[in-house]
């Protein structure tokens, strides 16, 4: 059995179900919002090559090393982005979070928070993990505020570590939550989600 088995996460109208091909045209549509694929520090798809996208993420399913979630609205269904468990290590009970995008509309809003909120209660609470990370481009600034907003660790810098899509060498900051350590990042996080937040102009 795998250590991330099937399973659909919801809470405060926001849902993550499994990733599939039928949520090809809604990935596509979700990327489109704001061309996501023109940024050089993400792995966004490019539009013709959503399915492939999707075909590798659910290769990567099989052999067990990564999970891939379509992020959709609750209401009405329409896909959002995409998030996922990678590296995944069930010697150790160690899994990272990445490949995490959203249609424009959607960033700085409480979509991600929920996200991550579910993601963060599954892996501790159901998957018993002791580790959670993350790895981030040394250039995606707003992703490792977003992480360490989290109350996630500076774990170091791998440098020259992977290719980004127009071919330049990388560095890799890596993060980690500790088990014992998510109880304060839950309530933060619950925190963050109640409180008011200012209106989108």
């Amino acid at each position: 059995m795998s250590f991330v088995p099937p399973v659909t996460l919801s809470g405060r109208g926001v849902e993550l179900v499994p990733l599939g091909l039928e949520h090809e045209a809604g990935l596509r549509a979700a990327a489109a919002d704001g061309e996501l694929w023109k940024l050089r520090i993400t792995s966004v798809p490019e539009p013709d090559q959503t399915r492939a996208y999707i075909e590798d993420a659910l290769k990567a399913r099989e052999a067990g090393h990564r999970f891939a979630f379509a992020v959709r609205d609750q209401a009405t269904g329409t896909v959002l982005g995409s998030s996922s468990y990678h590296d995944i290590l069930p010697a150790v009970k160690r899994v990272e979070i990445g490949y995490t995008w959203y249609a424009a509309r959607c960033q700085r809003t409480h979509v991600n928070t929920t996200c991550k909120l579910l993601l963060l209660t599954h892996a501790f609470d159901a998957l018993g993990c002791h580790v959670v990370g993350w790895r981030t481009d040394n250039f995606n600034h707003a992703s490792q505020r977003a992480i360490e907003r989290l109350g996630a660790k500076k774990d170091g810098v791998i440098r020259g570590h992977g290719l980004r899509r127009d071919g330049t060498i990388r560095d890799t900051v890596m993060y980690s939550l500790r088990s014992g350590e998510w109880p304060e990042v839950k309530a933060q996080l619950l925190y963050m989600l109640d409180k008011p937040r200012p209106a989108k102009e």
